[in-house]
C-alpha cells in the first residue's frame, strides 16, 4: 500500500510548494516536473531528514509519470540536476560539510529507490561510489559527521552496490581498513564505525546477533 502524500516530510515546505509535490504525486503531467526535481533537491540539500525520504517521493513521481503517460521527464530533470550537483561536490563539500553530506544521503537514496527493470541504475553507479570513495579519504575520516554519513550508505546500499561492481567496492574498502588500522587521530567513535562496517561487508553484510549488541551498546553510550 502506497503511503499517501500527507505521510512524507513535506509539511515543513510552504503551502504551495506543498501542493505542487501532492499534485506531482498523483497527477505528474499537471505540473511542471522540472521544478519539481529542483524544489526536492533543493529540499534534500538542507534538510538531512528530507533527503533521507526524498527518495522514495521520487520513485513515487516516477512510478505515476510512467503510470499515466509512460514518460520520463521528472527522472531525466532529476537525474540532469544530480549530475550538476555531482559536479560541484568538491565545493559543496567545502562550503558546507553539512550540505555535502545530505548530497550523499539523496544521491545514495536515489539510487536505492529508482530502479530499471528492477536493476540500479547504471547511471548512478559510478556517481555513487565516487562520492563514498571521497567519504573514505583521509580528511573525511576525520569528520565523524562524514564517516557516520558513509557507514549509513553501506549499511542500506553496499550489498547492492557490490553486485554492480565489486572491483570498486574493494577500493573503496581498502581505503577504510587502511584508515582504521594506520591513521592517526581518529575519533573513538569514528574508529568504532568504520570496525563495525568492515565486519559487517565481511560477514556478506550482515551483522552477528553479537556483534550487533556490541556496537550498539558502544554506541549508545
Amino acid at each position: 500500500m502506497e503511503k499517501s502524500a500527507e505521510e512524507y516530510r513535506i509539511q515543513s515546505l510552504d503551502m504551495d510548494t506543498q501542493m505542487l509535490l501532492k499534485t506531482a504525486l498523483k497527477d505528474p503531467s499537471s505540473v511542471n516536473l522540472e521544478k519539481v526535481s529542483d524544489i526536492l533537491v533543493d529540499q534534500s540539500l538542507k534538510d538531512q531528514v528530507f533527503s533521507k525520504e526524498a527518495g522514495r517521493i521520487c520513485y513515487t513521481i516516477v512510478q505515476a509519470e510512467a503510470k499515466q503517460n509512460n514518460g520520463n521527464v521528472f527522472r531525466r530533470s532529476l537525474l540532469n540536476r544530480l549530475q550538476l550537483e555531482f559536479k560541484s561536490r568538491e565545493e559543496t563539500r567545502a562550503r558546507s560539510l553539512q550540505e555535502w553530506v545530505c548530497l550523499v544521503t539523496f544521491i545514495c537514496n536515489i539510487f536505492d529507490y529508482l530502479k530499471v527493470n528492477n536493476m540500479p541504475m547504471v547511471a548512478l553507479v559510478h556517481p555513487v561510489y565516487d562520492c563514498l570513495i571521497r567519504l573514505s579519504q583521509p580528511d573525511a575520516l576525520m569528520n565523524e559527521e562524514e564517516v557516520d554519513c558513509l557507514v549509513l550508505q553501506l549499511h542500506r546500499i553496499g550489498e547492492q552496490l557490490e553486485k554492480v561492481n565489486g572491483p570498486r567496492m574493494n577500493e573503496l574498502f581498502y581505503l577504510l581498513r587502511d584508515g582504521f588500522l594506520l591513521q592517526e587521530g581518529l575519533t573513538s567513535m569514528a574508529r568504532l564505525l568504520l570496525l563495525e562496517i568492515l565486519e559487517f561487508r565481511a560477514g556478506g553484510w550482515v551483522l552477528s546477533g553479537t556483534a550487533h549488541k556490541y556496537y550498539y551498546s558502544e554506541i549508545a553510550d
